[in-house]
């Protein structure tokens, strides 16, 4: 306890200082696992986590899995919708479904016990001679599950505020680009040797665009061009324009909606406590973090297009360019996060301060303070 109050207390001592005076994060905040315990505790096991997009579970029966805060939840399309709930057998708590696929049922790989898609308990073999059982005292718990702009979002917290009211702000702030218009045409996973907030937070900067990807998009933006505004409790975000160097995160030539810097605007999002998302007229690709260990961070992968690009006859050439492009950019992010823990583990590692470009950075750890004081 003692461990996890320290790091805490150095978080908050590190927030009490005004923007212009900030430092980066405490060591401890990325390292002790007993601070990661009270991050699953009172962050992951509350907030609302990403599951992926909605328009990747078309039919009913297709579904998808994640674990969030050590709980194991199934997330699946039926004839309602899309619902959550615990992918924990009901009898003697085996896991039930695993990564991604179709299903008519839910079967219990350890004694068949078999679940509707609703999580409803449809059959327990030889059970009839157990006077206490009772089918209906045996369904799934549900988790709450709701689709915000395209995304799932799903939350441990039956008292967590709709997703429609905490982030509001941010379909008031790109009212151009509809989010739920876009397509998801790929998405993986993987892990990292990095602390999920290392990775956070470098999605949160693009001071880092110019070196860390001077082989790919460093060279289309210019640093004096980059606006970090004061965000919200919710989100931060900032935006960046590109040049024409990436046409593919540019207005489609046929889009005649969207005028001025808004053709060639890329905006980042960070939704908390780890949901990424860069969006551009063109594309989008996002990040979906859950911490493993203090060392390592479990990353869900996706992009997509616009529906203008989407209707483009060059559809799969454009969709192989963005993909080989994300790949490169996936990887030069992989190595420069690395560093940056090997870099924290170091006894001669000390915070530095921020620049005003990491606004984004010092809001985040404004939140990850609120949440674990």
């Amino acid at each position: 306890m003692g461990i996890e109050v320290k790091a805490a207390r150095e978080l908050a001592e590190n927030v009490s200082a005004p923007f212009e005076r900030a430092h980066a994060m405490p060591k401890s905040v990325y390292t002790d696992a007993d601070f990661l315990a009270l991050e699953q505790s009172r962050i992951f096991a509350t907030e609302w986590i990403c599951a992926g997009r909605a328009e990747t579970l078309p039919n009913p029966g297709d579904y998808m899995t994640l674990t969030i805060a050590g709980e194991p939840v199934i997330v699946l399309r039926d004839a309602t919708g899309i619902r959550a709930m615990s992918n924990v057998c009901r009898h003697r708590m085996s896991t039930l479904l695993e990564g991604r696929g179709h299903t008519k049922l839910i079967v219990c790989p350890y004694h068949a016990w078999t679940y509707n898609l609703d999580g409803t308990l449809r059959g327990a073999p030889a059970m009839q001679l157990n006077g206490s059982f009772c089918k209906e005292d045996n369904a799934l718990p549900q988790v709450r599950c709701e689709i915000w702009q395209g995304w799932i979002l799903v939350t441990l917290n039956p008292a967590a505020p709709s997703p429609e009211v905490t982030l509001k702000g941010v379909r008031e702030l790109i009212p151009a680009l509809d989010m739920a218009t876009y397509t998801e045409t790929y998405r993986e996973t993987f892990r990292w040797a990095t602390n999920w907030k290392v990775l956070a937070e470098n999605f949160m900067e693009s001071y880092h665009l110019p070196m860390c990807h001077k082989g790919t998009i460093g060279g289309a933006s210019r640093l004096e061009e980059m606006v970090c505004p004061e965000g919200t409790e919710a989100f931060n975000y900032h935006s960046i324009l590109k040049d024409d160097r990436v046409p593919l995160a540019l207005a489609h030539p046929s889009n005649t909606t969207l005028q001025g810097e808004d053709r060639i605007k890329t905006w980042l999002l960070a939704i908390y406590p780890s949901l990424l998302i860069t969006l551009t007229p063109g594309y989008f690709w996002y990040l979906s973090l859950t911490p493993d260990d203090p060392g390592h961070v479990n990353v869900l992968f996706g992009m997509g297009m616009s529906a203008d690009w989407l209707a483009d006859p060059e559809v799969p050439a454009h969709l192989a360019k963005v993909k080989a492009l994300l790949d490169e950019v996936n990887a030069e992010d992989k190595g420069c996060t690395e560093k940056v823990y090997q870099g924290l583990l170091s006894s001669m590692a000390k915070p530095g301060p921020l620049s005003h470009l990491e606004r984004p950075n010092y809001e985040f750890a404004q939140y990850l303070s609120r949440k674990t004081r």
